[in-house]
């Protein structure tokens, strides 16, 4: 597979972190660090209700996008407590995340389920940061097994998915093993699991989407490790979680995607 450059994507996933206030401060620490900085895509993907006012702050800044962390597979309707990806659009959504682990382990979120999510957002002309990753069990059963887990999920996950709709999503390999556990894939696992997920894209779909394709990390990146695991040939990004609550830390990791040799 011949070499094409992929431009990096830093997202930071707040999860159910910050109220609209703080939100709006942190992501002003967050351009402050990093607005200048043009070598990665950065995401910042607050919850729901700090939408708007991360979407002010970022406003106009290149390189800096915002992305929501669920959305529904309906256009609309009486469910109650759920987002439509009309209402993202609506507040300068870019991307949004779908597949999470921890929507899969508490919300009992399938393959299936997130294969229309995955269709709906695109419809909608979002970009998808579909997750897949095992759990602990599922790595310590062997290769064998979470080389099956990863290709019943990115299956399930991009099952009917037409060619010219994959410029528009990016593949988060988080390993639930390294989810705020503290423990990180080696940047040796992690680059064998993002070629894996590289070579199921290109038996699956073709080998020009699974070279352009953007495949990043989630599993508790730091400062201290990110550096290493972005240089791995076949990781194009990070999922950034806990991190990305710190404004210093979280543009430490963005900073850390430079491309060697270049100016920031």
């Amino acid at each position: 597979m011949s070499k094409i450059y992929r431009k990096k994507i830093i997202a930071g996933n707040w999860k159910m972190n910050k109220t609209a206030t703080e939100a709006k401060t942190l992501a002003a620490e967050v351009l402050n660090e990093v607005k200048k900085f043009d070598q990665a895509d950065i995401v910042l993907i607050p919850p729901f209700t700090a939408l708007g006012v991360v979407a002010e702050a970022i406003s106009g800044v290149p390189n800096v996008f915002l992305g929501a962390q669920n959305v529904h597979q309906a256009a609309s309707g009486a469910y109650t407590g759920e987002i439509s990806v009309a209402m993202l659009r609506d507040v300068y959504c870019r991307y949004v995340v779908i597949g999470h682990s921890e929507r899969r382990q508490y919300f009992a979120e399938t393959d299936a389920l997130i294969n229309e999510k995955v269709k709906t957002a695109l419809a909608g002309s979002l970009r998808v940061i579909l997750c897949v990753g095992e759990t602990l069990k599922e790595r310590e059963g062997g290769d064998a097994v979470w080389k099956k887990v990863l290709t019943k999920q990115v299956a399930g996950g991009l099952a009917g998915i037409p060619e010219k709709d994959f410029a528009d999503i990016i593949v988060a390999y988080e390993p639930v093993w390294a989810i705020g556990t503290g423990k990180t894939a080696t940047p040796a696992q992690a680059q064998e699991a993002h070629a894996f997920i590289r070579s199921l894209i290109e038996k699956n779909i073709t080998a020009e989407v699974a070279r352009k394709i953007r495949i990043q990390y989630g599993g508790s990146v730091k400062a201290d490790n990110a550096s290493e695991i972005l240089h791995q040939p076949d990781i194009d990004g990070a999922l950034v979680g806990g991190a990305s609550l710190d404004a210093r830390s979280f543009a430490a990791i963005v900073l850390s995607a430079a491309q060697p040799g270049a100016a920031s």
